[in-house]
């Protein structure tokens, strides 16, 4: 739960930008070519921009944002993006009189428009893109989304946290969050942060916590928070595609435990080892 900060009454508008970045990776091994072709396909159809779209969508009713607009694409060969404008205000549900606010200007129409309006844009949004990839020679296949959810206001992006670590195939979570402007309260006295936060660890849930090991590198002082996740458990299992371990050689097994634990331990730490 974001816990406000005690007795802050604000003059005008909050102009905070709170912004919560992810990039979730998911690790997978294909023994053949046409195992790692399929597993693209299977990615590419499991994460499509309307499966994408339905997880955003989510996301904006979990922290209690109103959706103003949604722009979605399938690419070719793989991957998909899907960006969606926020508001906090809600919308109004009914025709302007010749007049409509959009992004903070005001545009002139000749005769009433036909669709809704929005009193205010908060310049907020929640944005995602997929990244899958195989390696062609050693059989690795990995899944990478980026998530990003900006909000400005009281509304706040952690809420979904959860949400969207469970939405996603998640091996490794790398989490990046920020509060960025001020708002000024009543006196006139600006403030750079409207809730109490130590660690992007407070706002997950027990059964998440449990799940992976974590670290943070967090700067305090700029409102800058960083955690990174990985699953403490490794069964080989869950990494083969259209495979089981069973049915593999104890030599295979050892080598593909090998590569598929350097792969985790590269993208966990950011980079290759030697």
């Amino acid at each position: 739960m974001v816990k406000p900060l005690p007795r802050l009454r604000l003059q005008g508008f909050n102009n905070l930008t709170k912004a919560l970045s992810f990039n979730i990776y998911d690790v997978c091994y294909a023994v053949t070519e046409e195992q790692r072709q399929r597993y693209i396909e299977y990615i590419d159809e499991a994460y499509n921009a309307e499966r994408l779209t339905q997880i955003l969508t989510d996301v904006a009713e979990i922290i209690g944002a109103n959706i103003l607009n949604v722009a979605r694409q399938d690419y070719d060969p793989q991957g998909a993006s899907v960006t969606i404008l926020i508001s906090e205000e809600p919308v109004i549900d009914k025709k302007a009189a010749g007049k409509e606010i959009i992004a903070d200007a005001v545009v002139e129409h000749d005769e009433a428009p036909e669709a809704s309006v929005v009193a205010h844009l908060d310049k907020s949004h929640i944005t995602v893109h997929t990244y899958p990839e195989t390696h062609p020679h050693n059989g690795i296949a990995t899944f990478r989304a980026d998530i990003d959810v900006a909000t400005c206001g009281v509304i706040s992006p952690l809420k979904a946290l959860n949400y969207l670590i469970e939405s996603f195939e998640s091996d490794i979570v790398i989490m990046d969050y920020r509060v960025r402007g001020f708002t000024r309260d009543v006196k006139g006295t600006k403030h750079y942060i409207d809730h109490r936060i130590n660690s992007i660890q407070d706002f997950l849930a027990k059964p998440i916590k449990s799940k992976y090991e974590m670290i943070d590198v967090n700067v305090y002082q700029e409102n800058i928070f960083h955690t990174k996740m990985h699953l403490k458990e490794f069964d080989l299992d869950t990494y083969l595609f259209e495979e089981k371990a069973k049915n593999l050689s104890f030599k295979d097994r050892m080598r593909i435990e090998a590569q598929l634990k350097r792969e985790i331990e590269e993208l966990f730490h950011g980079r290759n080892l030697t």
